[in-house]
């Protein structure tokens, strides 16, 4: 039976449908700290940018952390056969490993699997996927990532909005260095 048949627990905890916000977030595989390098990060921004670009997605929230990436967003039209998300995936993976094969890091053998598809697995399987009803659960769901890089055992900036790789400023004063987003109050 098609998926979208099932119930809510039947459900896995990536399932989402198009044209609806999710606080989505997906964890470097092994919790690495594979993000922790800002050229990384920019794999990931890169990314969303392109799906942006192509009308394939909406972004209203993100926080891009050392081992794992929270975002409210929308996923608006397939990518050919795909989910955005999944085009997202494999795009991000792929140039990590690229980087990782280049620079020559001895940490790439933590990601390697014996796949028919795939060498290696960077990303955690099944990423969690809330979907937002409102307008008071998209502000408390960003006020949790915004506040993410400030947590004790990171202690990656004194202020939310000091955080680059962060949607934070935007909401409070309406930086968009990397041009990705759109106000949730647009849509709810």
């Amino acid at each position: 039976m098609p998926e979208k048949y099932f119930s809510d627990k039947e459900h896995r905890n990536s399932y989402t449908e198009l044209n609806e916000v999710y606080f989505w977030t997906i964890t470097i595989r092994g919790w690495h700290h594979l993000l922790k390098d800002d050229k990384n990060k920019m794999i990931v921004i890169d990314s969303l940018q392109w799906l942006l670009h192509q009308q394939l997605i909406r972004i209203y929230g993100y926080v891009i952390m050392p081992n794992h990436i929270h975002l409210i967003w929308s996923q608006l039209k397939m990518n050919g056969k795909e989910f955005p998300k999944n085009s997202f995936e494999k795009f991000t993976a792929k140039r990590l490993v690229k980087n990782m094969l280049l620079m020559k890091i001895p940490a790439l053998q933590d990601y390697t699997v014996l796949a028919s598809d795939r060498s290696h697995n960077i990303w955690q399987r099944d990423p969690l996927a809330i979907r937002i009803f409102s307008r008071e659960m998209a502000a408390q769901k960003l006020i949790y990532i915004h506040n993410n890089p400030l947590q004790e055992h990171w202690a990656l900036c004194l202020k939310p909005e000091d955080y680059r790789f962060s949607s934070a400023a935007f909401y409070d004063h309406g930086f968009d260095e990397f041009n990705l987003l759109s106000h949730y109050m647009d849509v709810f």
